[in-house]
């Protein structure tokens, strides 16, 4: 008897959708965020980037962390999407220790921290409905620290990295 596996380019979307998602609520949780509104706004999240990727518009992710009276950034969190899916390459992994490795050598956030999760696209992008634009917080004064690949599926990934004060 054999079995044979398929694999489809939808079914690699979903799968790093979904993981790119529960990341973020990972990164709320274990820097000491509640991330009930990123759970009540899951279904427009996961429509806009699930639509993105698909259509191969998605650059990055990003989950901006700021203080609720400045507005300034605390911590910034981008997943960059990089597109090479094959249904060939049979790699299907998420790797949330890095994840932690990284939260747990910052600490936890202000427990009255703020978070927005926004996108960057690239131009001609689909409309997603719940979506606006708008700008991304300022990185002045911090560095740009990579964590590595978080999410793979036949070679469509995400890749991880966060912004913390020099």
């Amino acid at each position: 008897m054999s079995a044979v596996a398929v694999y489809s380019y939808s079914h690699s979307v979903s799968y790093v959708t979904d993981n790119i998602l529960k990341s973020l609520k990972d990164v709320l949780v274990l820097s000491g965020l509640d991330p009930q509104k990123l759970v009540g706004d899951h279904n427009v999240l996961h429509a806009g980037i699930k639509r993105w990727i698909e259509s191969e518009h998605l650059d990055f992710v990003t989950l901006e962390i700021y203080h609720p009276k400045t507005n300034a950034l605390i911590k910034r969190w981008d997943i960059a999407v990089t597109y090479s899916w094959s249904s060939e390459a049979g790699n299907l992994w998420v790797d949330p220790e890095a994840l932690r490795y990284a939260i747990s050598k910052e600490g936890l956030l202000p427990s009255e921290a703020l978070y927005s999760v926004i996108v960057k696209n690239k131009a001609g992008r689909p409309d997603v409905d719940g979506w606006s634009v708008t700008e991304f917080r300022s990185t002045d004064g911090m560095v740009r620290q990579s964590i590595g690949t978080g999410v793979e599926h036949n070679g469509l990934s995400a890749n991880m990295s966060y912004w913390r004060t020099k």
